[in-house]
């Protein structure tokens, strides 16, 4: 069997990767790994998805594999991948299972699986999973009958309920500021625009009509150009961008410039070290993160830490440091005092609360860094090791790299969900950064072309 786990989770094409009956064997192999052994009731779980239309038939697969192990089964319908975490950790689940592919296009699907407490699953507990799944596909797995078998509820109030926690976060009203969410036609659509309203923000939405077939269609955070038009348009003093599970945010100022993860998390880290919240005056970024973060970090007198690209690898030193603040550039922001894992929503609340306290424009306070120029590449390719690995991209890797010096990096990463090979390059010039990372592409699109 390949490796099923990628970077956040597994995905794949629904009904064709990601089929019920993996979906099925999955939660069967999570029911069995993640619940506690010699209890004396049923072990619990919390099952939600995003709007995807394949999301109804994955859903019942994976509930039909809990309560076939002896789960009990919470369903909690359409909401963010942060609030199916939130509420497994509200409930003392054992487990929560999110059908969810983020912001892939709309015939992926995926499974995000949560322990215990809302958190995401280290790597080793994630092989084990793998390998039940394995063994449960030669040997059958011990199945309860009678009243052994799992049940399954509604939970009718769960968006109330994460709305409420979420809009108890911020600590100033942000009555005054206009802005337009873009809800990417996903999980955001109904608690986004309600939690930045309650809130006290004026909040005009758009993408917020999911019917199944249009999350992430041209729209959310890999599409942001709508929100930007819409922006301008409506004299907004910002817009916030979610992807189909709303566990990222983007943000557009005023005259619709974008505000990546990385300023994000700068404007973010200044708050709180202002306000003695920022432990350790330190903030976790992974080696995406552009350079200009680290420099501004450092001129604020705030430590970075880098780690491995996914949101995952951030929690676990944020876990591992007692940290209070770490994320993406991809706009995955990650405030532990408040959530197990990237939550968009309520990332925006936090952001739009500065602008409140300080009277400051959001272009105002995301200059605090002075991006490098940032050129990222996403090549398609046949096997994405082989792409990444093979001698003579590695070699020219070793040229570009000893040719930027000090004023750039080059970094070559496999995609952990996509048959994709990402070529980053910072340099001092976009001229510069696009010629190194185009000669890099082409040389793994040569390594391990597509096959039709």
């Amino acid at each position: 069997m390949g490796r099923l786990f990628g970077t956040d989770g597994v995905r794949g094409r629904a009904n064709a990767d990601l089929t019920p009956e993996l979906a099925l064997a999955l939660a069967v192999a999570a029911a069995h790994t993640l619940a506690e052994k010699d209890r004396s009731h049923p072990p619990l779980a919390v099952v939600g998805r995003d709007t995807r239309a394949s999301g109804e038939m994955l859903e019942a697969a994976v509930v039909a594999g809990l309560t076939s192990a002896g789960a009990n089964v919470v369903r909690v319908g359409v909401l963010p991948t942060p609030a199916v975490a939130f509420l497994t950790a509200e409930a003392k689940a054992d487990l929560g299972v999110m059908l969810s592919a983020s912001h892939n296009p709309m015939p992926d699907n995926g499974i995000k699986l949560f322990a215990a407490g809302g958190h995401k699953l280290p790597d080793e507990i994630e092989l084990q999973i793998e390998a039940a799944v394995e063994t449960n596909a030669t040997t059958a797995w011990d199945r309860p009958i009678g009243a052994g078998v799992g049940r399954v509820h509604d939970l009718l109030d769960g968006a109330d309920h994460y709305v409420q926690h979420l809009v108890g976060t911020v600590a100033h009203r942000l009555d005054g500021i206009k802005v337009v969410v873009d809800c990417a036609n996903g999980a955001a659509a109904e608690v986004a625009p309600v939690a930045y309203r309650e809130a006290g923000a004026e909040v005009i939405a758009i993408y917020a009509e999911p019917d199944g077939l249009n999350i992430n269609d041209d729209c959310g955070s890999n599409h942001i150009d709508a929100l930007r038009a819409a922006v301008v348009e409506n004299g907004a003093h910002l817009g916030i961008a979610h992807d189909g599970d709303a566990d990222r945010c983007l943000a557009v100022t005023a005259d619709g410039d974008e505000v990546d993860g990385d300023q994000v998390m700068a404007i973010l880290a200044v708050a709180m070290r202002d306000a003695g919240t920022l432990t350790q005056d330190t903030l976790v970024a992974t080696v995406m993160s552009n350079l200009g973060l680290r420099l501004a970090m450092s001129a604020q007198g705030i430590r970075l830490i880098e780690t491995k690209v996914g949101d995952r690898y951030v929690l676990e030193e944020l876990r591992a440091s007692g940290l209070a603040l770490g994320g993406e550039q991809s706009g995955h922001i990650v405030m532990p005092a408040h959530a197990t894992t990237g939550d968009g929503v309520l990332t925006g609340l936090h952001l739009m609360a500065r602008m409140a306290a300080t009277g400051q424009s959001l272009a105002e306070l995301a200059s605090v860094v002075t991006k490098l120029p940032q050129v990222l590449i996403n090549v398609p390719v046949g096997d994405r090791t082989v792409g990444a690995a093979a001698p003579a991209v590695r070699a020219e890797v070793e040229r570009a790299e000893a040719e930027l010096g000090e004023t750039g990096r080059v970094l070559l990463r496999p995609s952990g969900t996509e048959p994709l090979v990402r070529v980053m390059v910072e340099a001092a010039t976009e001229a510069t950064a696009r010629a190194v990372a185009e000669r890099i592409a082409e040389l793994v699109r040569t390594a391990s072309p597509v096959t039709s």
